[in-house]
């Protein structure tokens, strides 16, 4: 019995040395990667300037072309993430103040990324790898259930999130293999057309205010950064376009860009712009907010 206690012993040892090997090793590698995604591409960043900075889920990502507002002179990237909510979008930007960015106006996408205050499991794994390193993603997620097994149980965290940041995005960050998350300053372009194109249902939406929009207006009030808060494109056969109203009537400073456009050749799914439909709103957002004489 004592041999089986003490080989049970040593064995539990051996895991334990291997979990925090692994966990050192895995770290190491992505505080060293900063062409996998978006996240790394921040958090391994700093003192970057920008005249604008965009901020929302893929209703951002898919919609607002950097190069358009490039090409006028203002340097400008796209930091929307799929699967987001206001969430990530309020970490991302206390991660830029962390890491000392200057930034003058940011376009910050408001519409169905309200209805909710909880976090996104998704794009919450990709802030995984800094928590030890970062005090600032370690309050954001201080009340989530299971933040002690994260922050403390030693490669815990990377099997939680196995999908996401697990061996294979390990492997392919240890060898530097890039994504094209970072092409066009962020702006990912949709080029299939899904058709016949649903209609996006809006009636079990009801807008609410909203603790992360809240802490975002609170960080660009301190730090001196115009924000301009945003509606994106949904197609004419969206169900509830009452919707919109009800949310300007929440906030009444979101910039009602719903119907900037409209046609259904310009949309990839009801809910989501193509490429063209992209250039067309970007170009809206440029000509009715930044286009000298116009008051963003």
């Amino acid at each position: 019995m004592k041999q089986f206690l003490t080989f049970i012993g040593k064995l539990l040892v051996i895991i334990l040395i291997t979990a925090v090997a692994l966990d050192l090793l895995y770290t190491m590698v992505y505080h060293r990667s900063k062409s996998r995604n978006k996240i790394d591409y921040l958090y391994n960043s700093k003192d970057k300037k920008y005249d604008v900075v965009f901020l929302g889920s893929s209703r951002v990502q898919n919609h607002l072309v950097p190069k358009i507002f490039n090409d006028q002179g203002l340097k400008t990237y796209n930091f929307g993430l799929t699967r987001s909510r206001l969430q990530e979008s309020a970490l991302m930007l206390k991660l830029m103040v962390e890491r000392n960015y200057e930034i003058k106006h940011l376009v910050l996408q408001v519409d169905l990324n309200i209805n909710t205050n909880d976090h996104s499991e998704a794009i919450r794994s990709l802030f995984m790898p800094y928590i030890h390193t970062s005090e600032t993603i370690r309050n954001h997620y201080k009340n989530i259930p299971e933040y002690e097994e994260l922050l403390y149980v030693p490669f815990y965290r990377y099997m939680h999130y196995d999908a996401r940041i697990g061996f294979r995005e390990f492997y392919q960050s240890a060898t530097h293999k890039k994504t094209n998350a970072l092409d066009n300053d962020g702006f990912y372009p949709l080029v299939k057309n899904k058709r016949p194109m649903p209609p996006a249902d809006l009636s079990k939406y009801s807008p609410k205010r909203n603790e992360a929009y809240e802490e975002i207006k609170s960080i660009c009030k301190k730090h001196k950064i115009n924000l301009i808060a945003i509606s994106t494109p949904m197609c004419m056969s969206t169900i509830n376009r009452e919707y919109f109203n009800q949310l300007q009537s929440v906030y009444p400073e979101i910039h009602k860009f719903e119907d900037a456009v409209i046609d259904d050749q310009y949309f990839s799914t009801c809910g989501h712009l193509n490429k063209q439909g992209a250039e067309k709103f970007t170009n809206f957002v440029y000509n009715a907010l930044f286009k000298p004489n116009s008051s963003p």
